[in-house]
């Protein structure tokens, strides 16, 4: 893989596909004859008719009807086939399939459908449809289903005979005329197994797994919702059997292949992005002098913020010298008192004892020296050198010997003091800052040269101790942004009890030092002036401490810059930023695959990665687990149908079991998942003997195939004995049936 970001290709980018607009009106046929048989391929998704004595069905169209109204005419409008996307305004929502999963339950939509067809091709006889019907149906098909079809046909449509049979079996009969073999239809529902044995399919024997292509998108669908959950498009059910279809692909080797899916390198070659349509905002260009101006007001806004963060980290400094002057004078007047007092003035100061006062003061002052040391670094500071010191003349005079104006201007001589003497201690304490960092380099450098080994191991162990630290914190940071977790909870709990405490102190315990302090002189805003406020300060900000997290970043980076210079074993990879970059990351790559994200960018914003899901999809068909399927895979069926079902039946031989190897089929959608067969053979290799030969084909045109099977067997002599007359259906009634060996059977 290349080694830098901008080497990288872009990847291609695949659109989300959606149910295409028919380009034009279905066609009306008129080579329509009476008489000829009618191959009716009535599937879930699409309906395939036409006259048996054609090379392909005549009309193709979806299994789908919509009602709308027409405000204008005031009339109710039912589409049905290619006419339903034809109509551009029509609401997606309206759209409905007769189906309830393997089951019609509605039966207008399903007499609308069959008009819709025998319109199309061209049917025109007085009398209803004077064509023998030839149908497909459910593997075991349920009583009423059948029974509700064939009253459609003969008593809507006084068609003169019927016969019906299993889609797959038709496919099967269209693709070998061997009499012995095995078809496995993969369905939008369902997919079985169904084995042929002297020119016949053995329902008793057939096999099913409720998993087909609906199923296969639903689950791609949920994921795809579980990957991206703010994805700002929705993914319709129709944009997922595409995303199935057009991606996904069967493993030869699905447990080896899944363990190094989301390396970089296979992701380069198996990742795919997909994009969906949305309207993209175009930033207007501008010109070089505009440009020129935003540079020059983002570098403005720059140095004031600069001058804003020397301001706050002055204002801090100050701060915290003020703090740490006025408790080591309380340190220093604890010293000489007794005991008793020294716990009672340490309590009202908000301390527990001694040794919590001392803990406080100590790292007050490892705080102080950091802040002078950082302050001395960056050069923020006085830099300026005071030529002549200002005079103050007011300041030693009593008030009673001036004047109004010149107590105000005395007041105004204490201020501008003030400020200098702490420019002038920060000037200085600044100074011996940078003397003391000059002479800890000295000692590093000495350190370095005489025991290089134990210098580097000393940088590696700051370093893992570091590493450690922020990860705690980001671990802390994480559990108080759950309000449920017990970190959370106990922070609250001491937030609630400092501040009953403090509220249930009177005014007249309070006290007072510096006497009235407050801010932007609103005598209402006294926090800070009382001493009891810091124990409650330090109680709330000792989880979020930012000043230590910024000082542990920048110590990390000195000691990573450290050893990449004189560390031979430490390369750019050990880094932390490294560590974390979004190459290193298994979630960034299986989100977003082998190139970086913008999160800004507005193409990045509408595209997803199919990655793993491209085989952990079909890899259902063989472990149904994976998805929540209690049930046996196709591999499992096969074995079980001619292994043990198939031996045990009567007058079934070992020649016809090798010829029903030879002739395994594969028909239906799903049968177009790259590698099907392949890995369908390994399967059927590794449960039969070492010396068997099987062969494994996909159906010749998996979407037609049983029409035309359909047609095929219209002219045998099989389907002339099978078919079901109009005058046996008004004698005998919709429970009598004719089997056949198509797979119409009674149960």
């Amino acid at each position: 893989m290349p080694g830098s970001e901008k080497e990288l290709p872009p990847q291609k980018v695949y659109p989300l596909r959606d149910i295409p607009v028919p380009s034009h009106v279905a066609p009306f046929h008129s080579d329509y004859t009476p008489g000829v048989p009618i191959a009716l391929d009535f599937g879930k998704t699409s309906m395939r008719i036409g006259l048996v004595n054609k090379d392909s069905p005549t009309s193709v169209f979806p299994t789908v009807v919509s009602k709308s109204r027409d405000r204008k005419r005031n009339k109710m409008l039912i589409l049905a086939g290619n006419d339903v996307y034809m109509e551009a305004s029509n609401n997606k929502s309206n759209v409905k399939s007769p189906f309830d999963g393997q089951l019609i339950t509605n039966w207008d939509s399903v007499e609308t459908l069959l008009d819709y067809g025998f319109s199309h091709i061209g049917v025109s006889s007085p009398n209803g449809v004077e064509n023998p019907i030839i149908i497909n149906e459910l593997l075991a098909t349920p009583y009423m289903q059948r029974a509700g079809m064939y009253q459609l046909l003969f008593e809507a449509y006084n068609v003169p005979k019927v016969v019906s049979g299993v889609d797959a079996v038709f496919a099967y009969h269209y693709n070998t005329d061997s009499p012995n073999g095995l078809v496995i239809g993969t369905g939008h529902e369902s997919t079985n197994v169904i084995p042929i044995v002297d020119g016949s399919a053995v329902l008793t024997y057939a096999r099913r797994l409720d998993w087909g292509g609906n199923m296969a998108a639903q689950w791609l669908n949920s994921n795809i919702s579980l990957k991206y959950p703010y994805f700002p498009s929705k993914i319709s059910p129709q944009n997922a059997e595409y995303l199935v279809k057009d991606h996904c692909y069967v493993s030869t080797d699905y447990q080896k292949e899944i363990s190094d899916y989301l390396t970089l390198e296979t992701l380069e070659e198996k990742d795919r992005v997909i994009e969906a349509s949305f309207m993209e905002v175009i930033k207007p260009q501008k010109t070089e002098e505009e440009l020129q101006i935003e540079a020059e007001k983002r570098k403005e806004s720059g140095r004031r913020l600069q001058e804003q963060a020397r301001k706050q980290r002055e204002e801090k400094l100050l701060q915290k010298e003020k703090e740490y002057e006025y408790y080591s004078a309380l340190r220093a007047n604890l010293e000489a008192g007794p005991r008793r007092d020294v716990l009672n003035s340490l309590v009202s100061e908000g301390f527990e004892d001694v040794e919590d006062f001392t803990k406080y003061l100590s790292g007050l002052e490892k705080s102080l020296k950091k802040a002078r040391r950082q302050n001395a670094l960056t050069g923020d500071g006085v830099e300026e050198e005071i030529e002549e010191p200002p005079s103050f003349p007011l300041i030693d005079i009593p008030d009673e010997q001036l004047d109004e104006d010149q107590v105000k201007e005395k007041r105004r001589q204490k201020l501008l003091k003030a400020n200098m003497d702490a420019r002038l201690k920060l000037k200085q304490e600044k100074e011996a800052a940078k003397l003391e960092e000059l002479r800890k380099q000295e000692e590093d450098k000495k350190w370095r040269e005489n025991d290089l080994n134990g210098w580097i191991k000393a940088r590696r162990d700051r370093l893992t101790a570091i590493l450690l630290s922020k990860k705690e914190r980001k671990k802390r940071k994480e559990e108080l942004s759950n309000r449920k977790s017990r970190t959370a909870q106990q922070r609250m709990k001491k937030i609630a009890s400092l501040a009953a405490d403090n509220n249930g102190k009177g005014d007249s315990n309070r006290k007072r030092r510096g006497g009235a302090v407050t801010i932007d002189n609103d005598p209402n805003d006294t926090f800070g002036a009382n001493d009891d406020d810091w124990a409650i300060y330090r109680a709330i900000s000792a989880g979020d401490d930012e000043e230590a997290e910024e000082e542990e970043e920048q110590e990390l980076l000195e000691i990573e810059e450290a050893l990449l210079e004189f560390d031979p074993t430490f390369t750019i990879e050990d880094t932390y930023k490294r560590q974390y970059d979004w190459r290193s990351s298994i979630v960034h790559r299986f989100l977003r695959g082998p190139r970086p994200y913008d999160p800004e960018e507005q193409h990045q914003a509408h595209q997803i990665h199919l990655n793993v899901e491209r085989i952990r999809v079909p890899e259902v068909l063989f472990q149904p687990s994976i998805a929540g399927v209690d049930q046996a895979g196709v591999a499992e069926l096969c074995e079980d149908t001619v292994l043990r079902r198939l031996p045990s039946m009567t007058g079934f031989s070992g020649d016809q079991q090798q010829e029903l190897l030879q002739n395994v089929f594969i028909s239906g959608g799903l049968s177009y998942f790259e590698n099907f067969e392949e890995r369908l053979r390994r399967e059927f290799q590794s449960f039969l003997p070492v010396e068997s030969n099987v062969v494994i084909r996909r159906v010749s045109d998996p979407f037609n195939d049983a029409w035309k099977g359909m047609a095929k067997w219209s002219s045998s002599q099989g389907a002339q004995t099978s078919y079901l007359t109009r005058g046996e259906y008004l004698e005998m009634g919709v429970d009598y049936i004719k089997e056949n060996a198509m797979g119409c059977v009674k149960l």
